[in-house]
């Protein structure tokens, strides 16, 4: 499972972590984050329990998905899993190694984040 912080204002990939749903996982996401995110910014997230035992009170919004705060990461969660074939199981380029599949998102992720920095 990949977990994804995205700047909701430059629509960026900020931090990635890789893992289950457990808040281990949740806690390498927060340590991915830029110090500059877990000083200023409001995380906002579904009602996982991991999100709310790792992430700080003043940090952290749980939400539904009628508030719209969480379609930015959705809407990249599927881009993802569109453009990456390597995730989706019953392909041909399917990867069995974990180091291939998290070399492949990071070499997504970077390509999506110099796409956008190249828009502005």
């Amino acid at each position: 499972m990949i977990w994804v912080a995205l700047d909701s204002v430059t629509k960026e990939i900020v931090a990635l972590a890789f893992g289950d749903r457990s808040k281990e996982t949740a806690q390498k996401l927060w340590d991915n984050l830029p110090p500059v995110y877990r000083q200023c910014a409001v995380c906002y997230t579904d009602f996982w329990d991991a999100y709310a035992i790792i992430l700080p009170l003043k940090r952290h919004k749980a939400v539904d998905k009628s508030s719209r705060k969480t379609s930015y990461i959705e809407r990249f969660n599927n881009t993802l899993r569109q453009r990456v074939s390597r995730l989706v199981r019953k392909t041909l380029s399917f990867s069995k190694k974990l180091e291939n599949h998290i070399g492949t998102v990071w070499y997504f992720v970077h390509d999506y984040n110099s796409r956008l920095n190249l828009e502005e």
